[in-house]
């Protein structure tokens, strides 16, 4: 595995690993994640690998598409291309800090992507990793396989617009669910984030099971919070 290259956003054109690789019969993998500055939720990464030369319209950055763009560039993305998510949950966020639980759900997307490529393990050329490094500590990838990380990757790259998506939509889904279970919060329509109504209902709750409590200290009073809560809510999803 070759290690981690910084790449300045203003000397990248757009796709140029991608169309290096393409161009050679290989493949690149793209990841992003979504949800570091959420209250509530966890961390969710994509990590994703389009068919080579893939045009399709709707793969750009999750935060400039609609709800239903989003929703139908995921379904796309699910038929056509090799894909993986990974989760770290409030709890882990609170336990090693919100840098080091975003490191490990883009490990445990790749990880997971990697485990199951439809094709050999040395046609994967690039992963491109949107703003963050990502070094793995077992060399248990290619030595031919680069790491690289840039700002505004889903700018610069298709592959990593594509996992801006899967993380969004699969993030938003999950977070629906946890609204059926926690309907005092609304989850369903802030996702988790810091807005006035999620403050509003945190300060009159107090913090569930899936707020970081790291997060919530000027929002939320110490309404003390059932410990069964604690230990069924995931095993519910």
């Amino acid at each position: 595995m070759k290690s981690d290259t910084s790449q300045k956003s203003n000397s990248i054109t757009k796709n140029f690993f991608e169309k290096k690789a393409w161009q050679q019969n290989l493949f690149v993998c793209g990841i992003d994640e979504v949800g570091r500055g959420c209250l509530a939720g966890p961390v969710v990464v994509g990590a994703v690998i389009l068919p080579i030369n893939t045009t399709y319209h709707l793969l750009k950055d999750s935060k400039v598409l609609t709800e239903e763009e989003r929703e139908k560039a995921f379904d796309w993305i699910v038929r056509n291309c090799t894909w993986a998510t990974g989760h770290v949950s409030a709890q882990v966020v609170d336990s090693v800090n919100i840098y080091q639980a975003t490191l490990l759900a883009m490990k445990k997307a790749f990880l997971s992507l990697f485990s199951q490529l439809p094709f050999p393990q040395e046609k994967l050329a690039y992963t491109l990793i949107d703003a963050m490094p990502l070094k793995l500590e077992k060399p248990i990838v290619p030595t031919t396989l680069e790491f690289c990380h840039f700002n505004y990757g889903e700018k610069f790259s298709t592959s990593i617009a594509a996992a801006s998506i899967v993380a969004k939509v699969t993030r938003d889904h999950l977070l629906e669910k946890y609204a059926t279970l926690l309907p005092g919060f609304e989850l369903e329509k802030h996702k988790g984030y810091a807005t006035k109504a999620h403050i509003e209902k945190l300060s009159f709750h107090g913090a569930s099971a899936i707020h970081r409590k790291t997060f919530i200290t000027n929002f939320a009073h110490n309404k003390k919070q059932e410990d069964i809560t604690q230990k069924t809510l995931f095993d519910l999803l």
